[in-house]
Parts: structure tokens; sequence; C-alpha cells
């Protein structure tokens, strides 16, 4: 199982917004649901920048081809098969925002 890595601090992404960070090289897109976190893959399959898009609620809007998907699964709202990455995330004690780059228990059940 790999280890969590710190990608920012809790108070860097303000509730109802995102923000592409770095882990170990690996451009994730963080967002901040009513503060509970959650992290995609930056990439839509369009090639958008998915921590660029728009949230509203649970749900990100890439700004390139305008598909949405989940901030807690990855998975779009209008279909199964649209998906993106989803990585588990927590925060420590200190208020640093730490990801996992392995895939989440769901997705180690489909891969």
């Amino acid at each position: 199982m790999a280890d969590f890595v710190p990608v920012c601090k809790v108070d860097e992404i303000l509730p109802g917004t995102g923000k592409v960070v770095d882990a170990d090289g690996v451009e994730i897109a963080l967002f901040n649901s009513g503060g509970v976190f959650h992290a995609l893959e930056n990439a839509c399959p369009s090639g958008g920048s998915i921590g660029e898009g728009r949230l509203r609620g649970q749900v990100v809007t890439c700004p390139l081809d305008g598909e949405t998907y989940d901030v807690r699964t990855g998975i779009s709202p209008i279909s199964d098969a649209i998906f993106v990455r989803h990585f588990d995330v927590k925060v420590n004690s200190s208020g640093t925002v730490l990801v996992r780059l392995e895939p989440t228990e769901d997705e180690d059940d489909t891969l």
C-alpha cells in the first residue's frame, strides 16, 4: 500500500473551489467541497484540466468540453462509462492535505 503524499495546506483551497496540485510528479485536481477534500486525476479524456473546472456542490465541470464528474467518485453523473481516477485523501492534525496515489479501494475491485 502506498503512502499518502502531502500536497497542500487546508487553507489553500477555500470551500467550493479546487486547484491543481502536484503529488510526487502527478497532477491532481483537488477540491474542497464543504470542508471535505476530494482528489481526481487532473486530465479529462478531452485533455482539459479538471482542477481548473467549476465546482457546484459535488460536481465539477471540465472547462474544455463541459463533461461533468462527481468529485466523490470521479464518475460522470451522465454515464458510469465516463470517469477519471479518484484518489483517497486525508487531512493530518497540522492541517496538511495528503493524497494516496494508488487507486481507491473501489477502483482496486474494477482494475
